[in-house]
């Protein structure tokens, strides 16, 4: 029994792990003295249809996941409740799109720290797990005209 019970567990480990989200070039915009939010970056792929649902870090009181779009000659900033990731494709997370939105910051965030970002995802049959990404610190200056 303890051998059924094992097995039953590692293939489905592995068929968790199978529905991999992999992050790709994360960094975080650094900020100046007193500024209560920032943006982090990144480019998503998936192994299996999943959705990013949300997102936490130790130095933010407030995590969530953004998009930005034009809208009536307006630009428009929100929140969204998912970030779906097709299998095989990339989902980039830039300046002006899709984002990870870092606020009620506990700290300045200077070039070079290594910030945690952990994505709360979702697979198809509603599962989550966590991925958790360490982002490093860009300066103002260059978080402005990478892509």
């Amino acid at each position: 029994m303890k051998r059924i019970l094992l097995l039953a567990w590692t293939l489905t480990a592995c068929a968790f792990a199978h529905a991999q989200l992999s992050a790709a070039a994360p960094w975080v915009r650094a900020t100046v003295p007193g500024q209560s939010a920032t943006g982090a970056f990144m480019q998503l792929r998936s192994t299996e249809s999943v959705k990013v649902v949300g997102a936490r870090s130790p130095v933010a009181g407030v995590v969530q996941i953004h998009e930005m779009k034009m809208q009536g000659g307006v630009m428009d900033m929100h929140a969204i409740k998912e970030l779906p990731v097709a299998p095989g494709t990339l989902v980039t997370l830039e300046p002006g799109g899709y984002h990870v939105m870092l606020m009620d910051l506990k700290k300045q965030m200077r070039e070079g720290d290594q910030i945690p970002i952990t994505l709360v995802v979702e697979t198809a049959d509603r599962k989550r797990r966590d991925v958790l990404i360490v982002a490093p610190v860009r300066s103002l200056a260059e978080g402005a005209h990478a892509r």
